[in-house]
């Protein structure tokens, strides 16, 4: 996976390169179009695009861990994970900027984006399929056929809890073989041959201490991911109450469903287990 770094001669034109032109500032700056005359939307509309930006570079990192990962290269893998809960760790932040905006504010630009919303982001729809909260329903949303494709292929794809058991059957603990070949298109359920790898491993951390600190990193994201979802819930709860949201779902009552999705749940019950 190591990459050499490019030759001194290859940056040779771009001495006078400036700030501006290398974070193409230009195109980044002029990219906000509020659709009212209303002060707060600015902040609205901010908000949500520095946050896919975040969520691009969560994806870089996510594919390139589930990459580490399969090829055995843990260490690379964690440094991967740990700027992912530190990017989720930013993007909870952000929801403190969000909820300065009251619901009277908030008010005077709701209509004017109508049925867009945050449901039909599909960088964090990706974000689930790549984390393993999978379901085939949430594709409907998304009728560009680029995002489409794109989409289909992170929910066919082994997800970052699938590559970690496979690489726990490569180490040679007893997962079920049932389990390891099950449809990767569908949600993850916990199965207890897994929480059994996971309770040797952490009943002998120094002895598998690449897996175990492995284990930790995802417990660490998950953890993050959770509290960023938490304090989405409170933010739109503060900000429009018990309305539908604006893509058609039941907007809080959703937000609050999602917050009983547990991405690794033998890394969870495996703290019971000690």
């Amino acid at each position: 996976m190591t990459k050499r770094p490019p030759s001194k001669s290859s940056y040779a034109d771009t001495k006078t390169i400036r700030y501006d032109a290398y974070l193409k500032l230009g195109d980044i700056l002029t990219a906000q179009s509020p659709l009212t005359d209303q002060h707060d939307e600015m902040l609205f509309v901010i908000q949500h695009q520095t946050s896919e930006l975040w969520m691009k570079l969560a994806l870089h990192e996510l594919r390139a861990a589930i990459r580490a990962i399969s090829e055995d290269t843990l260490p690379q893998a964690m440094k991967m994970l740990s700027r992912v809960s530190r990017i989720f760790e930013q993007l909870n932040s952000a929801w403190d900027v969000l909820r300065t905006l009251t619901p009277d504010e908030y008010s005077t630009f709701r209509e004017a984006f109508g049925a867009a919303s945050g449901f039909q982001s599909y960088q964090y729809r990706e974000i689930e399929f790549l984390v393993g909260n999978k379901a085939v329903r949430h594709l409907e949303v998304h009728k560009a056929a680029d995002i489409r494709a794109r989409l289909e292929t992170a929910l066919k794809a082994p997800s970052l809890y699938d590559v970690t058991l496979d690489l726990l059957d490569r180490r040679g603990f007893l997962i079920t073989p049932e389990h390891l070949a099950r449809d990767k298109t569908q949600a993850y359920s916990a199965d207890p041959s897994v929480l059994g790898a996971w309770t040797q491993i952490y009943r002998n951390p120094h002895t598998y201490w690449d897996v175990f600190e492995l284990a930790e990193k995802l417990v660490d994201f998950e953890d993050y991911f959770r509290r960023w979802r938490f304090n989405h819930v409170t933010t739109v709860e503060r900000v429009i109450g018990f309305k539908r949201g604006s893509g058609g779902t039941s907007g809080v009552n959703y937000l609050k469903s999602m917050l009983d999705v547990v991405l690794f749940p033998e890394l969870w019950a495996v703290r019971t287990e000690l």
